[in-house]
């Protein structure tokens, strides 16, 4: 039985398709614009006659039977016109070498069909709303890039503490790293794209406590948030995220995050300088992509940090709301001192056991 339009999955960009063994199946199941090319020579002939206003937003390649494929991707990697082009590799057949090469061009995304085609889906419509998200970030960070600028001496306290701790905490480190290695396959270090100070976009490191496949799971779980029925979220749209007995959790994961020890590579964003110490938390995207009025936009005039306020008060419990949440953002980065750094300090001590699951 076909599928009608109003029921297929509705991808929101310009799509440029190019191979021929799953074109048929990507046709009849997306309501999308999709154009299609043939062979090498209409790939080539189709980008050399885009203009400014015509590139489209997602080129998909097939893979198999395609000896041009990583070429193609060189070929749009390297003109600066097409540099906003997301790229998205398939394939029939699962090939190490094809995927190495795939991460060493950094496409977007990989697949290997079959894969679940509403998920397929829900990634490219994701990847268009981040492309768009991105830049209007990066602007953000530059508008107030010369408004924030850590204080020498905050600066030069993160770096002698964040220094000594990381040699002090390195057999640590190592036993944490085999026994994550030990429960469950993934890399050790969970790495994801944060905002800190003046809209600064950087790469936040954890210990990784959570299931290899744990971001597939969060749009389903999206009833389970804590923050999502607060009065201040707007047509059930929250700025944060939070569950609480969050089943993407590892065993591990659990002591982890219990002990706080999770949160310990954060030391090395510090003494980089992407945080501070004491600070702000640093936000998902998405969070922070929430947060840019007026109102809000405070917490970015001060440092990023590995514990503040939120972390004294109530910490992660049910009852501290959202604007709770951002009023002490938006206090801290207007108050924050020596002093109350070392206030935050002494009581994060106590707080790292926490009493809910979150």
């Amino acid at each position: 039985m076909t599928t009608s339009a109003i029921d297929k999955p509705q991808i929101n960009a310009k799509i440029v398709y190019f191979g021929k063994l799953l074109r048929s199946i990507i046709a009849e199941e997306f309501n999308a614009h999709i154009e299609y090319l043939d062979d090498s020579k209409s790939f080539k002939s189709y980008f050399d006659n885009q203009s400014l206003l015509s590139i489209p937003d997602i080129i998909l390649i097939e893979v198999d039977d395609n000896k041009d494929c990583f070429d193609q991707v060189r070929y749009i990697k390297e003109n600066p016109f097409f540099q906003g082009l997301i790229i998205v590799l398939l394939g029939v057949k699962e090939d190490k070498s094809w995927r190495k090469k795939a991460l060493e061009l950094k496409v977007n995304d990989y697949y290997t069909y079959p894969f679940p085609l509403e998920d397929f889906c829900e990634r490219l419509n994701f990847l268009v709303k981040f492309k768009l998200i991105k830049p209007k970030l990066m602007e953000l960070a530059q508008q107030t890039d010369v408004v924030y600028q850590i204080p020498l001496s905050k600066r030069i306290f993160d770096l002698v503490a964040s220094g000594s701790a990381l040699l002090l905490l390195s057999p640590l480190f190592v036993i944490v790293a085999i026994l994550i290695k030990l429960e469950s396959k993934g890399k050790v270090i969970y790495k994801s794209k944060r905002v800190g100070a003046g809209y600064k976009i950087f790469d936040f490191y954890k210990f990784r406590s959570m299931r290899s496949d744990a971001d597939k799971m969060l749009q389903s779980m999206a009833d389970l948030n804590q923050y999502a029925n607060d009065d201040t979220s707007k047509n059930g749209k929250t700025a944060f995220v939070k569950f609480k007995n969050d089943p993407r959790i590892t065993k591990l994961g659990a002591f982890l995050r219990k002990t706080s020890i999770d949160e310990l590579p954060q030391l090395i964003n510090v003494f980089i300088g992407d945080m501070s110490l004491v600070g702000n938390r640093p936000l998902p995207l998405y969070e922070a992509e929430q947060l840019t009025t007026n109102e809000w936009s405070t917490r970015f005039l001060g440092p990023a940090g590995l514990t503040g306020l939120w972390q004294i008060s109530k910490r992660g419990q049910k009852e501290m709301s959202e604007r709770e949440r951002k009023e002490l953002d938006n206090y801290y980065a207007d108050n924050y001192s020596i002093l109350l750094d070392l206030k935050i300090i002494l009581k994060t001590i106590p707080a790292l056991i926490q009493k809910e699951k979150v």
